[in-house]
């Protein structure tokens, strides 16, 4: 009756058995510390218990040994944990240079992912077993959580910004995906599954899409927006920096602080363009709030991070780009595009 009803999920990603790991340790030591709390409590009560001929408890020499244990033990075991957790949770937060990324937007109520070659996907993941995956989220409304219980990944998705996260699966199947955070009252209806697909499957299912590209798409609305016509690569009408292999670099701002150009940097100087200018630049870019929506800035995003790319796959730039806007001025680049990216110099901030 019960064998359908695990006490844990499968742990079906490269680092679920790390997790659980330190999590019944957390619950061995809490487990003991409670129990003997508890027995030396019931010892206590009825060695030291009042009785007519011992109405004032006798005076106990002090141990300082036992004080010493006391503070060197617990010293100890949350050191252990301390480590412990630190190196997992870096391990979980460092996804590899090399990760399939994939775009997801939480919506009350649904998921929505963009993969690099142009399928979309509502409720349904699709990931290729054995590879590492990193998904760039965001959210159209209110805060979603991500959530994908086998893998042990979870992830607040916020409607101001992107977060990520990554995950390698290690077995083929479907898996369950929730939102964890309280979205509204159709927040249990929130559900989906994550698909691990050997890679010949893998590569069967994505041969099956006929949707345009991201960069294909972002191509279009880069040209439509004309933002070509004020980060020109070179000339006079060139009112912006290049956005030509910028992406993941450091940009120096006007007001004389660094900032590293990713994803929310470029985000933010499309949707604020003022908020952050890069030296050397005025603030002439208008904002484009309201004009773009989640799914437009997905597209405008895997194309500027394309641009300046040497040698990089469709979609999975292995040098930088970047974006800078033409009030904010600044340059964005990414890890995807560490690898083989012909950088430019740059002096204040500019290509």
């Amino acid at each position: 009756m019960f064998d359908d009803l695990p006490l844990f999920p499968e742990a079906a990603s490269s680092v679920a058995r790390d997790v659980d790991q330190l999590y019944w340790f957390l619950i061995a030591v809490t487990g003991a510390a409670t129990m003997l709390v508890i027995v030396l409590l019931i010892t206590f009560a009825i060695k030291y218990r009042r009785t007519p001929d011992n109405e004032v408890p006798d005076h106990e020499p002090e141990n300082k040994y036992l004080e010493y244990a006391w503070i060197v033990i617990p010293f100890i075991v949350f050191m252990v944990i301390y480590v412990w957790g630190a190196q997992l949770y870096f391990r979980m937060n460092r996804p590899p240079d090399d990760a399939l990324e994939v775009w997801a937007t939480g919506k009350r109520w649904m998921w929505k992912f963009q993969h690099i070659g142009g399928q979309q996907e509502i409720n349904e993941l699709h990931v290729p077993l054995g590879r590492p995956v990193k998904l760039i989220m965001a959210s159209e409304d209110v805060i979603h959580s991500f959530y994908a219980p086998a893998m042990r990944v979870k992830r607040d998705v916020l409607p101001s910004r992107y977060t990520t996260l990554w995950f390698e699966p290690i077995k083929a199947g479907r898996y369950h995906l929730f939102c964890a955070e309280y979205c509204g009252t159709e927040h249990s209806k929130m559900i989906g599954s994550v698909i691990v697909l050997p890679e010949p499957e893998y590569q069967a299912w994505l041969a099956g899409g006929t949707a345009a590209s991201p960069l294909e798409e972002g191509e279009r609305l880069y040209t439509a927006l004309a933002c070509n016509t004020c980060h020109a690569a070179e000339g006079p009408s060139a009112r912006g920096p290049s956005l030509n292999g910028l992406f993941g670099t450091e940009v120096r701002l006007r007001s004389g602080q660094n900032v590293i150009a990713d994803e929310n940097y470029l985000r933010e100087s499309i949707l604020n363009p003022g908020a952050k200018i890069v030296a050397g630049y005025d603030a002439i870019m208008p904002s484009f709030q309201g004009q773009v929506d989640e799914q437009q800035l997905i597209y405008l995003l895997t194309y500027i991070k394309s641009l300046g790319v040497t040698g990089g796959a469709a979609g999975q730039p292995e040098a930088g780009s970047t974006l800078a806007r033409p009030e904010s001025g600044a340059a964005v680049a990414g890890p995807a595009a560490r690898a083989a990216a012909t950088q430019a110099p740059d002096t204040e901030g500019r290509p």
